[in-house]
């Protein structure tokens, strides 16, 4: 009877430090995502002047758009087109659900995270997920990026509305700042590579650029620039798209 006791009190310990070291992990991995967000999102509620641009073989550049984007805490976000290709059209993104609304159109379109703005961004690229939020995984471990040493993470969706269910991310050791990420889709089809310019090389504080390289069928480059951020205090109403549908003028 001694000699079971003894098994049952070892396998109860071992199972309490496993769970323990789980959830270690996992608190490690949400501080690190937690990070690399602050980096790409900023504040909570955001005003974010954004142009995309998209690029030939040759490097010569093809098309150019403005947008304005408004993002808010728990998956929200306004995307308004600015340039006069585009003017009056809008992009919203709320939890799983997302529309695209037209001028002078009073019923709005449901679409996809993957819908295409420009080049190869997407809406889930301009209307930026959280990390943290979005993805659970694992630290592979620490490498060489570039010449610096750098974080492996291995992510999985925990919601399939996402634009990319897998990625593979490098972080930056000291800061954990996002350096580069291999994006792929729900068939497990590398999509795209995407790497991080940031406002201060030497003391990052925010991504000022983020480079695309299609890895499916163009494999053209499309870079999505941050021109401004601002605090901005978003109105319920503008997350509403039958608001929007008929009120096509916001400001």
């Amino acid at each position: 009877m001694l000699l079971k006791n003894k098994k049952f009190l070892s396998v109860s310990l071992f199972l309490m430090l496993t769970n323990v070291c789980a959830l270690t992990h996992a608190d490690e991995l949400k501080n690190l995502l937690k990070a690399a967000d602050h980096f790409r999102l900023g504040e909570e509620s955001m005003q974010v002047e954004t142009i995309i641009t998209t690029f030939s073989h040759d490097g010569n550049k093809e098309k150019e758009r403005a947008y304005l984007v408004y993002n808010r805490p728990n998956r929200q976000s306004l995307v308004l087109m600015q340039s006069p290709a585009e003017k009056g059209q809008k992009v919203l993104m709320s939890g799983d659900d997302f529309w695209m609304l037209l001028p002078g159109s009073q019923r709005p379109m449901r679409i996809t995270p993957m819908q295409k703005l420009l080049g190869d961004a997407s809406i889930g690229d301009i209307a930026t997920t959280a990390w943290e939020q979005d993805y659970e995984g694992k630290i592979v471990g620490e490498e060489q990026c570039d010449g610096r040493s750098c974080l492996h993470l291995s992510l999985n969706a925990s919601r399939k509305s996402v634009a990319y269910q897998h990625i593979e991310l490098w972080l930056g050791k000291t800061l954990h700042e996002p350096l580069k990420a291999d994006l792929y889709v729900q068939s497990e089809k590398l999509a795209k590579q995407a790497s991080f310019v940031f406002d201060k090389p030497q003391a990052p504080t925010a991504v000022s650029q983020m480079i695309l390289l299609d890895q499916l069928s163009s494999h053209k480059e499309t870079r999505v620039q941050y021109l401004g951020r601002k605090p901005k205090s978003i109105p319920d109403q503008w997350l509403n798209p039958m608001f929007l549908a008929k009120n096509p003028n916001l400001e």
